[in-house]
């Protein structure tokens, strides 16, 4: 910023502030003058999604969870094509809308965004960088409720029948008795398998960890593995 347009914008706002809030916005535009046009590059998108994500990583927030953070804001950024700080309520109404459109997407999924958007842009209130949240007033997606449907006593039998070696097996009944995700599965060590109580220690979502209980069946295909 120049020293004339620094005192263009001083006398512009001399009817609206008083001698203490005149005083304070000199000083901020001085600072400005000062530090010249490069003083804008810390409030970069970049820099900001850097501090944002170091925030969240020391938060413990997954590096799984973080990827997909990082590839929703950086979608949504560049779609609208402007610096954070300064996208407003209708440019992400719009965002959301034009996505749900162009690809369409599910409201699980418009919400989805929505939340991370959300929680970017609570972040640069929260530190700061803007006064007030662009995406406090665009509300939760209403999804309609479902009820998942569950295997039978039949399709899980079937299920056993083509099972063509006791591994395939052993995680078909581990997975029907326990009830654990697939991914809780794959992280899952024989050591954290207890053979006697019949349980084992799960680390699920959000880095939590849990104990789940299998039934008998499981248990003898697991040690024929």
């Amino acid at each position: 910023m120049r020293k004339d347009e620094s005192e263009t914008i001083i006398r512009e706002m001399l009817p609206y502030l008083n001698n203490l809030n005149l005083i304070r916005l000199k000083n901020v535009l001085n600072n400005l003058v000062k530090k010249g046009p490069n003083s804008r590059s810390k409030y970069n998108n970049k820099n900001l999604l850097q501090k944002y994500f170091a925030s969240k990583r020391a938060e413990g927030c997954s590096d799984k969870s973080l990827k997909y953070y990082e590839t929703t804001i950086t979608k949504a950024l560049t779609g609208i094509n402007k610096n954070a700080r300064e996208i407003n309520t209708d440019e992400l109404r719009n965002y959301l809308m034009n996505y749900q459109e162009i690809h369409n997407s599910s409201k699980v999924t418009i919400d989805n965004i929505r939340r991370i958007l959300s929680s970017f842009f609570n972040w640069l209130e929260d530190e700061d960088y803007i006064i007030k949240s662009p995406i406090r007033r665009i509300h939760k997606v209403k999804v309609a409720t479902t009820i998942k449907e569950t295997y039978s006593d039949e399709e899980l039998e079937k299920l056993r029948d083509s099972c063509t070696n006791v591994r395939d097996l052993a995680m078909i009944d581990f997975l029907a008795s326990t009830g654990m995700r697939v991914g809780e599965l794959v992280l899952l060590n024989r050591s954290d398998i207890n053979f006697q109580e019949r349980e084992c220690v799960v680390f699920g979502k959000g880095n939590k960890e849990r104990i789940a209980y299998f039934d008998a069946r499981a248990k003898l295909h697991l040690k024929n593995i």
